[in-house]
């Protein structure tokens, strides 16, 4: 199996333009009700200075999306989604507006997303809570930008800048940040995201996303929420999501097999990036049959790239593991 070294994140700190990602607006006095019957995620209580992951699945449990939810203002919700998937989240959300006083449309040329690594993230959440997923605005009181701390990745802090293009901040002389550093270090986070070739493919247990924070088993109703429920108490898990590195290129889609059973698939990939600094090898992260998990593992073909097992950033339980 070929060695793959992985690089020195904590020395990394830069300003990292996010195309990938977009952001959609909520608006209207009904906007959180009606995000908090379609949202995995408790919506009506969500405060301006905490930003929340959520799902947003079919009527089958299955995500459709996944966002991360800033409410800056009551009246004012912003979703932050893979670009790819946004198009058709909102054509399926506003099905179903109906007649709540809310209106969703598209922030893509309003707003702009910025990824922050090491010093200009710590700058940027100066006064901060210290716990991932709060907010700051970002130019003082009345601002019409936001900071948002995300989970730090081995010791190196980070954090998702969100405002009008002509206020992004700009790096700084002798800022180091090397290509693909940033969906690099979502792999390395664990927090995965919905991209076009996932979509419709996994209840949101399957790919750790009730251990990130992004579902909320307290609140009301919402599309799936019984099969989401049901999968969470009654022990029919079989699937979770692992950190994984291989010696060759992966994408979102590719199914993963297990030397233990190697007539069917043992897997998904769910994201992947290019590990920066060891050409041509990736890190991703993959929906797995916990029974596979430890055995063999090879990428696109039962003889394809060998897989080997990292490490994710928070624990999970040894009876879903």
């Amino acid at each position: 199996m070929d060695k793959i070294t992985l690089p020195d994140a904590p020395t990394w700190s830069g300003v990292v333009n996010l195309p990938h990602l977009t952001c959609l607006h909520a608006n209207g006095p009904e906007a959180a009700s009606f995000l908090h019957g379609q949202l995995s995620q408790d919506i009506e209580n969500l405060g301006d200075a905490e930003a929340r992951l959520a799902a947003y699945c079919s009527p089958k449990g299955r995500m459709l999306g996944d966002a991360l939810v800033l409410r800056p203002h009551p009246e004012q919700i912003l979703l932050v989604l893979g670009a790819d998937v946004a198009p058709a989240v909102l054509k399926r959300l506003s099905m179903f507006v109906l007649r709540a006083k809310a209106k969703l449309s598209s922030a893509a040329h309003e707003l702009t997303l910025m990824g922050l690594l090491g010093e200009h993230a710590e700058q940027a959440l100066a006064g901060a809570a210290p716990q991932a997923g709060a907010v700051v605005p970002h130019g003082g009181p009345g601002a019409n930008a936001w900071v948002v701390r995300l989970p730090s990745v081995k010791g190196l802090a980070r954090a998702l800048w969100i405002g009008p293009a002509a206020q992004a901040p700009t790096a700084s002389h002798g800022d180091e940040v090397p290509p693909q550093a940033w969906r690099w270090l979502e792999i390395a986070s664990g927090v995965p995201r919905i991209e076009q070739a996932t979509v419709d493919q996994f209840v949101p247990q399957m790919v750790n996303y009730e251990l990130v924070g992004g579902v909320n088993f307290k609140k009301g109703c919402y599309p799936g929420q019984e099969i989401v429920a049901r999968s969470q108490y009654r022990g029919t898990l079989k699937r979770r999501l692992y950190l994984l590195h291989v010696a060759a290129q992966a994408q979102p889609g590719q199914e993963i097999f297990s030397a233990d059973d190697p007539g069917q698939p043992a897997g998904l990939v769910v994201n992947a990036a290019e590990v920066p600094g060891s050409a041509g090898a990736s890190s991703l992260l993959a929906e797995l049959k916990i029974q596979y998990a430890q055995s063999p593992l090879a990428l696109g073909a039962a003889d394809g790239p060998a897989l080997q097992l990292g490490e994710l950033p928070y624990e999970v339980l040894a009876q879903d593991a």
